[in-house]
């Protein structure tokens, strides 16, 4: 493939074939969920964590949580993509299958009402971290998720733990 990159003061657009592509990283700015794919950890991110993993992604409980939604996942590609402008289409559509076996998993162990799944790209779509992830995030009646998106917190590995555990213990005994 041939990348043609143009820089203006706002943002750097790579141009690929005919699409263009959308990419917000700094250069100079390392990729937290890169490091994490090829087994390293984080401030945030441990690997005690990953709930799911096979040769294309990593499903993993996030650091972050919203108040009446305790324990969501995120689905992260081992490749660094930024975003959905980006992704080749068979590694999307892994990804979503994997959203769907998380989201039967949460439904499985949580007993949630429901599930939600989210991806966003750039900043205006809320893209906080410049490698794709796909949001996986139980729903209970009523409990106001997007009204209350603000009111997130970052957790400890100790409130994470079991939510980790109940999730491994789901999918080492249903793999599909």
């Amino acid at each position: 493939m041939i990348y043609l990159i143009v820089n203006t003061k706002r943002q750097a657009y790579i141009l690929c074939y005919n699409n263009l592509m959308y990419n917000h990283q700094p250069k100079d700015e390392p990729c937290a969920f890169c490091m994490f794919a090829n087994g390293g950890e984080t401030e945030y991110n441990k690997r005690s964590d990953i709930v799911f993993e096979d040769g294309q992604t990593i499903a993993f409980i996030s650091p972050q949580w919203w108040v009446n939604n305790a324990g969501h996942v995120i689905v992260i590609p081992k490749q660094h993509v930024e975003n959905i402008y980006d992704i080749p289409d068979e590694l999307l559509s892994h990804i979503h299958i994997v959203a769907k076996k998380v989201a039967i998993a949460l439904k499985e162990t949580y007993h949630c009402d429901g599930t939600s799944v989210r991806q966003h790209n750039e900043p205006a779509g809320d893209q906080e971290l410049w490698h794709l992830h796909v949001h996986v995030s139980p729903r209970y009646e009523n409990d106001e998720l997007y009204k209350r998106h603000d009111e997130r917190k970052f957790v400890t590995i100790e409130e994470r733990k079991p939510y980790a555990e109940k999730l491994k213990a789901y999918f080492a005994s249903n793999i599909a």
